[in-house]
């Protein structure tokens, strides 16, 4: 059987109208029977796009001009928007964009579960800049474009974008993007560092290493000496996470504060927490006000964490159960519990894709559950 021939790109720019927006905010156009997802257009417009990839039914591709302009249309902040993988929707107004996320969210409720909220609460917001605090840099040593880069993949690409600054992403990492890689040039493997793992607390900045090959004495010395400028906590990986190590100071912690008491949860670097702390708070004060707990009720919180809404939701319960799949998570959680003098929360793990019904403390009364289940974690 002879090789597929391959479906050639069209070298010409096509123009179309842009109908509507998919889930992942490009735009859709229909060009010769088939259906084009076009990257940065917006529904009404009318672009001049070039294909990125086509098939026989669907394509991809990216606006090289904009015709006929949405009213809807802002100008991006970031230089790099287009470019870099981290965002998608900079060309609308952030009001649009939640207003956008939010018919997504319902749609799906719709078709996939099959279930339609009686009530749609209005949207918790925040600042929409510099809130991002965890996330996963790459780096990549490119002679071509200067030297080291560090920052997102390039929209659908494995390559690395070239950025000097990201308003997304907390300001003291968003900002000091050219000083990581003037940092990362100067060491002995600049290119054995594959990633930085981004994680921040209310008070510190976390950074982790991904370090493929060993450190020279010199590199540490270059290592601390930035940590200690800058005041973050420099880890390195050189394996999986559990060889994740302190580089300066020799004790880092991470922490961030919630709403009631207050509490506040200390954290890995590698542990999930939710990337917008105001957000976050603001979703654990209506977690509080919906579910109103008192101390009659015992009340289960799925995918529990470090005990992000458990520990805030036990100020007010007789007692909660938080119920993890990850077993550091919930070493962490019962640490916490310990570090906020709350003795009315308990912490399981288990598998909570299958059936839990026959599992202990299942069998126990329970009043009220909460529940935010993750979506796996990616590279971005």
């Amino acid at each position: 059987m002879g090789k597929r021939r391959r479906n050639r790109l069209p070298k010409e720019p096509v123009t179309a109208d842009i109908v509507a927006l998919s889930h992942e905010g490009r735009g859709i156009a229909h060009v010769d029977d088939r259906t084009v997802f076009v990257h940065g257009a917006l529904p009404g417009e009318r672009v001049v796009f070039e294909y990125t990839k086509r098939r026989r039914s669907v394509g991809e591709g990216k606006v090289i001009e904009v015709l006929e302009s949405s009213p809807r249309r802002i100008a991006p902040k970031c230089p790099h928007f287009g470019v870099c993988g981290g965002c998608s929707l900079q060309q609308l107004s952030p009001e649009e964009q939640i207003a956008f996320k939010q018919d997504v969210l319902l749609e799906l409720f719709e078709r996939v579960g099959k279930v339609a909220p009686d009530e749609v609460l209005p949207p918790l917001t925040g600042p929409v800049w510099g809130y991002r605090r965890k996330a996963r840099l790459a780096v990549r040593v490119v002679p071509k474009k200067g030297g080291v880069l560090v920052g997102f993949r390039e929209k659908h690409s494995p390559l690395v974008a070239d950025i000097g600054e990201c308003h997304v992403l907390d300001e003291r990492v968003g900002m000091q993007l050219p000083e990581l890689r003037t940092l990362i040039e100067g060491l002995s493997i600049r290119d054995q560092v594959a990633q930085i793992e981004v994680a921040i607390g209310d008070r510190r900045v976390g950074l982790v290493f991904r370090n493929l090959a060993p450190f020279s004495a010199e590199d540490y010395q270059r290592l601390k000496a930035f940590a200690e400028q800058y005041d973050f906590a420099l880890y390195e990986q050189p394996g999986n996470e559990e060889t994740v190590t302190p580089v300066w100071p020799e004790h880092p912690e991470l922490t961030f504060e919630l709403p009631s008491g207050p509490t506040e949860l200390a954290f890995r670097p590698t542990d999930f927490t939710q990337v917008n702390a105001p957000i976050n708070r603001l979703m654990v004060e209506r977690a509080i006000e919906l579910l109103q707990p008192d101390q009659g009720d015992r009340i289960l919180d799925l995918f529990c964490g470090l005990g992000n809404f458990t520990l805030p939701l036990a100020r007010y319960a007789g007692a909660v159960v938080g119920v993890e799949g990850e077993a550091g998570l919930v070493a962490r959680a019962r640490e916490n519990a310990i570090r906020n003098n709350i003795d009315n929360a308990e912490f399981y793990v288990a598998d909570l894709t299958q059936d839990v019904s026959a599992l202990p403390w299942m069998q126990n009364r329970l009043t009220k559950c909460s529940s935010i289940r993750r979506a796996p974690a990616r590279q971005r």
